[in-house]
This record gives C-alpha cells, sequence and structure tokens, in this order.
C-alpha cells in the first residue's frame, strides 16, 4: 500500500467517527511518511499535545510499511482503524483529566520484559 492510499483509507474512516470523538483534536490526524521506532519497538501512531500545533494524532506510514508489508489491504484497514481509535483514547482521556491507556501500556511492556527471563 503506497502513502496515498493509506492517507485515503485513514481519512475515511476518520469521516466515519463521531464528530464529538474528534473535538478539540485541533491539530487533526495527521500521516508522517517516516517510520518511527522507540526503543526497539516500531511505534504507528501516536497522541500528541504540542504548545505550538495543538492536540494532534500522527500516523506513522514508513512504521505501518515496515510492519505490514505485503499483508492485504485488510489487514492494514484493521491496523489504522486500530490506531487511530487507540490515539482517540488518549486525546479523550487527556480531555478528560486521566491517563490510563498509558498506564495499561507501561504494564505491557513490564510484562513482556519479565516474560523474556530478564
Amino acid at each position: 500500500m503506497n502513502l496515498r492510499k493509506f492517507t485515503a483509507r485513514a481519512n475515511r474512516f476518520i469521516e466515519l467517527l463521531p464528530p464529538a470523538l474528534l473535538a478539540n483534536l485541533n491539530g487533526g490526524i495527521i500521516v508522517e511518511p517516516k517510520a518511527k521506532q522507540e526503543g526497539g519497538y516500531l511505534i504507528m501512531g501516536e497522541y500528541l499535545e504540542d504548545p505550538g500545533l495543538g492536540r494532534l494524532v500522527v500516523l506513522y506510514y514508513g512504521s505501518f510499511r515496515e510492519s505490514l508489508g505485503s499483508a492485504p489491504e485488510t489487514e492494514w484497514d484493521e491496523e489504522i482503524e486500530e490506531t487511530i481509535l487507540h490515539e482517540l483514547r488518549h486525546h479523550v482521556e487527556s480531555l478528560a483529566g486521566i491517563d490510563d491507556l498509558s498506564v495499561e501500556e507501561m504494564l505491557e511492556l513490564q510484562d513482556e520484559y519479565f516474560d523474556e527471563g530478564n
């Protein structure tokens, strides 16, 4: 899947979402062509609160490409939807003044670390 098709598919999914879910997401949802890695993990998407750009979601097309490669388009669609919803949960939680999803993510990373015998 090329960048243009990826962006179109992400936009189609975003159009299906209830507008209230996107409230105060003043930076919107953008697609970054490059991949992003942190601590050996590919980052598919990210919710950011930036003083200049505002609240936004970034989808890293390059990370999707590295992870999914020539997988069927349905698999790409599922990952796009899952990533957007995940990042929007960060957004909604931030608006509510909570950060439960980040806590869940940290616990998952700890579990993976200990499962590897560290």
